[in-house]
């Protein structure tokens, strides 16, 4: 459940247990009173029923029975040494906190994405993401003012370079934050932008974004974790076709994939047959929330089908080596 303790002590009293997912807190529980020091042997004996009902929600697939075996002495006793560590983790400010929003202050973009260009080149230390858009203007033709754009963004993507239609930005025609990048002086009409980011998946913990899981790259990005990926214009009533080239070492990561058709594959150039590439286009517009990619050690299994006009078709399924016999049912 990657549930994390954080006990609160007062005067050298525990008095609190805390839970959090994620590194965001859950609830937090009050323990008895005592005049002394409360030991640890206390906390496998707290009821679950004093914790808090949002605690065992749906969102959280987690039962009270299952609480009541998942803390056991051992669990708490394993926690003590790294108390430090939890302690540091969780007062880290998170790379991306989501806000609410009301559709009584729904506004379009100032600008529309035509298309998306990305490459990724999988790294162990790093990963580069290139990112060549499309832009088209939201706004009257006869306006003063080209507005500024804002992309969203996160902490945790790092700005490498931004050019827009070729030439590399100024550092005072854009404004950097946590949050989002702003585009103050762009060109009137249609442009294009390249903006490339560094991210680190492998320490991505949010499972939002690109992060590895079981030694292969995947993606979460609905609902906001694709401006964890690259800057962009997060949000669902952008649509854009998608193009993607991913390069990765050939021996790690043997299966690359995106969206859309496969157009080509090979080694890449200059690598000795180290690394291989694959391109995916996906030829209908969709939102960045449904963009995808895996890459990493995977088995498929494959079909053929005919569409009712008369098109064969190829159906695969991909899964880990330990779960190729559960797919057959699906074809």
């Amino acid at each position: 459940m990657n549930i994390l303790v954080r006990r609160a002590v007062t005067a050298n009293k525990l008095s609190t247990i805390c839970f959090s997912r994620y590194n965001r807190p859950i609830c937090s529980v009050a323990l008895p009173k005592s005049n002394g020091a409360i030991p640890l042997k206390v906390l496998p004996r707290i009821s679950p029923s004093v914790i808090s009902s949002n605690f065992f929600s749906r969102k959280t697939r987690f039962s009270r029975a299952l609480f009541a075996r998942s803390f056991t002495m051992e669990t708490i006793e394993a926690v003590e040494p790294v108390t430090t560590e939890v302690q540091a983790e969780e007062e880290k400010s998170i790379p991306h906190e989501p806000t609410l929003k009301y559709r009584k202050d729904y506004k379009q973009p100032s600008t529309w994405v035509s298309s998306v260009d990305l490459t990724f080149n999988l790294g162990e230390d790093v990963t580069i993401v290139t990112n060549r858009s499309h832009f088209r203007p939201n706004y009257p033709e006869d306006i003063a003012e080209v507005p500024p754009v804002k992309l969203d963004g996160r902490k945790d993507a790092k700005l490498v370079s931004i050019r827009v239609n070729g030439t590399d930005l100024p550092s005072d025609t854009y404004k950097l934050t946590e949050r989002d990048l702003t585009l103050l002086k762009l060109p009137r009409g249609e442009f294009d932008l390249e903006v490339v980011t560094e991210i680190k998946p492998q320490d991505n913990s949010l499972l939002e974004g690109l992060y590895k899981s079981s030694g292969n790259f995947c993606t979460q990005c609905e609902a906001e974790g694709f401006r964890g990926i690259t800057f962009a214009l997060d949000r669902p009533d952008v649509m854009a076709k998608y193009t993607t080239r991913i390069e990765a070492d050939k021996t790690l990561y043997p299966v690359l994939l995106s969206n859309g058709n496969l157009m080509s594959s090979g080694d890449v150039e200059g690598s000795e047959g180290k690394r291989h590439f694959t391109v995916w286009e996906d030829p209908f517009p969709k939102p960045c929330y449904l963009f995808a990619l895996v890459a990493g050690q995977l088995e498929c299994r494959e079909r053929s089908f005919r569409t009712a006009s008369g098109r064969e078709v190829k159906l695969r399924i991909f899964v880990q080596a330990k779960n190729i016999g559960f797919v057959d049912h699906a074809l």
